[in-house]
This record gives C-alpha cells, sequence and structure tokens, in this order.
C-alpha cells in the first residue's frame, strides 16, 4: 500500500468522495491575504483524497468535517465593533463545543510564541480554550516552544519561487538596501533608519528604501522625522502588491529585517526566494536557517543595528554572484502539503485513542 496517499472512495454515481475533510479557519483569500496561506490552502488541495474548506461560520459550525486547522486563533474571537467582537465569541465558543461533541481534533499551526498585546480577558479565556482543547500542534521550526508533552509535527515554512514567478524582476541598483513588510515597533525600522543615516559615509550611490503597512500614525511621524533631510531614503507606507514587493526586494543588493523579535520571518522566505540576501539578528533560528539555505545568504549581526552591521553585509551581499541562488530545496510546498495531511490524520488517530 502506498501510504504517501489518502485513500478515496466513490458514492453511487461513481463520483470521488474525500476521505479526508479539512476545515481551515481562514476565509477564501483576497488579495491582501497572507500567501502563506493561500500557498497551503493549494497544497492540501493537490494532495488526493482530501477535501479542504475555506472558514465560514455557518460552514463551520453546521457541516461535517474530520478536523479543523487554526492559524492564528485571536482572528476568531476578534472584531471591528464591540458588538461584532462579543458575536465571534459566542460563536467561538459554539465552535469549541461543538467540536468537542463531535470529537474534532483540533490542529494549531503555532505562528507566533505569545498571546497578542492588549486583547481583553474574556479573549485570553477563549484562547486558552482553544489551546486546551488542540491536540497537535504544527510548528514552523524545531525550536518553537511547546506545552510539556503536546503532539507536535515541525513543517517549515515553504518558499515564495512559485508565488513570486508571474511577476518581472528588476535589475540591482548598486547600493540599494530595503527594507519590506508589515511595519510595526517591534520590526526595528526606526533602528534602521537611525543606522542607516550613519551609514556609508563615503558612498554617495548608497540609498534605502522602506516599504509596508505601518501599524499606526504615530509610528509614521516618527520615521519620518529619522529620516527628514536625508535624501538616500524613500518610504512608501502602504501595502505592498506582490508586484511592489518583488520589485522593492529585486532592485535592492540587500534586504535588511532589524526585528527586535524574530522567530519565524516571511519576510526573510521572501527575499530569499527572489534570490537576495538578507541581514537578520542573530539568533538560533536564524543560525539554522543559514545553516540550511548558505551562510552567505543569511548575514546575522549581534545586538542592536549598527552602522557598521550595514556596511559590512552589504560588502558581503556583493561578493556573491549575480546568478547565485540560495538553497531552498526543503522547503517545496507539495512536501509541506503531504506533511499536513498526515499531521491530520495522526490527530484524528490521537484523539479516538483518548
Amino acid at each position: 500500500m502506498d501510504r504517501g496517499r489518502v485513500p478515496e472512495h466513490h458514492d453511487t454515481k461513481g463520483m470521488t468522495v474525500a476521505e479526508l475533510i479539512v476545515q481551515q479557519s481562514f476565509p477564501e483569500p483576497r488579495p491582501t491575504t497572507n500567501p502563506y496561506l493561500v500557498m497551503l490552502r493549494d497544497s492540501i488541495r493537490d494532495q488526493p483524497g482530501v477535501e479542504l474548506r475555506t472558514f465560514s461560520w455557518r460552514g463551520a459550525l453546521t457541516r461535517r468535517y474530520d478536523v479543523f486547522h487554526v492559524h492564528w486563533p485571536e482572528i476568531l474571537v476578534s472584531g471591528h465593533s464591540p458588538l461584532k467582537k462579543l458575536a465571534r465569541q459566542v460563536l467561538t465558543l459554539a465552535l469549541v463545543g461543538k467540536l468537542a461533541l463531535t470529537r474534532t481534533p483540533i490542529v494549531r499551526t503555532v505562528h507566533n510564541l505569545d498571546l497578542p498585546d492588549g486583547i481583553s480577558r474574556r479573549e485570553r479565556w477563549l484562547l486558552r480554550l482553544i489551546d486546551r482543547r488542540t491536540t497537535l500542534r504544527i510548528r514552523l521550526n524545531p525550536l518553537t516552544p511547546l506545552p510539556d508533552g503536546s503532539a507536535s509535527e515541525t513543517i517549515v515554512h515553504g518558499h515564495y519561487r512559485g508565488w513570486f514567478a508571474p511577476y518581472p524582476r528588476s535589475p540591482r541598483i548598486p547600493g540599494r538596501l530595503a527594507y519590506v513588510g508589515l511595519i510595526r515597533r517591534y520590526k526595528g525600522v526606526d533602528t534602521l533608519l537611525s543606522a542607516f543615516r550613519s551609514a556609508f559615509a563615503g558612498e554617495a550611490a548608497a540609498s534605502l528604501t522602506v516599504g509596508g503597512k505601518p501599524s499606526s500614525e504615530e509610528l509614521v511621524s516618527q520615521l519620518r522625522s529619522l529620516s527628514e533631510g536625508d535624501d538616500r531614503v524613500a518610504m512608501h507606507f502602504a501595502f505592498l502588491s506582490d508586484a511592489e514587493l518583488v520589485e522593492a526586494v529585486t532592485r535592492s543588493e540587500l534586504v535588511v529585517l532589524p526585528y527586535r523579535e524574530m522567530h519565524n520571518s516571511g519576510g526573510a522566505l521572501s527575499a530569499l526566494s527572489l534570490d537576495r540576501p538578507v541581514l537578520v539578528p542573530d539568533n538560533e533560528v536564524n543560525a539554522m536557517l543559514a545553516a540550511e539555505v548558505g551562510d552567505e545568504w543569511v548575514l546575522r549581526y549581534d545586538g542592536e543595528l549598527s552602522s557598521d552591521d550595514l556596511e559590512d553585509a552589504l560588502a558581503r551581499a556583493r561578493r556573491l554572484s549575480p546568478e547565485a541562488t540560495p538553497d531552498l530545496s526543503l522547503r517545496n510546498w507539495d512536501d509541506a502539503g503531504r506533511a499536513h495531511v498526515a499531521a491530520y490524520r495522526r490527530a484524528i488517530a490521537l484523539l479516538r485513542r483518548g
């Protein structure tokens, strides 16, 4: 028997019926949806004998499925108004109750290490309830801490090569550094601007572009103040389309991600998928990534980012051949799809065994 295949059976009309029905916690993707979720959806749907459903409250509460896969559970219990938030919290409680009654396992991908800041006591209680009801956790790297005794699988974040393939690449601009992605305080863009302003004193061609959606107008004002008077810095405070992201990354010689906290980074994988080296904080996770894809592609710095770190990293980035590419062979989405299906089936077996 081929253990890589999920068995299928047929109904009386000869139509293929899914042997495994997976309910995801994210709705049908929109243009702004995290590409990770879109590529995950497609990779699971490509597996034989599997039906994948995107999220709606009606479907999640009334239809039958074999496993519920949740990514960011805080999204289930949040809302743009107090009334909408309360309604979602009631629905979440009903959903957890349904999953318990039907003995449907919850599989959770652990994207973040901690609960979100600024949430209510009721939201925390609901998130902890979901956590207690979780049968199996998927982590994106083997260093993600998990509760003692919890069942888990490690399935690494897939690359973006196929995702970015439709978009034209731009030629490198000598001396160009780039930051792309959501702009949050913990991502250290202020530190990057300060370090850049005192770097490359003898290199007039050096430049920095910052692009992404900011978390607040207060942060925008701070960053504008830090870059004021430096014509080498260009900032675009808006959500970047895929085409804009590809252009910003491929125009650069180096992508800088000076996060104060960094555990799983789709931004680093985006840059590597577009064959650009990244400068990131030195920690265990980034050291593992460097060992996997090549030390010359994942450049690291200690402590707070400095002008010396930027100058050294750009010099090292320039040693790469224009034809060089990082080794992303362990991040194939077909492998990720198969691994997720195996994790779902393991969760079902674990719950049945009690």
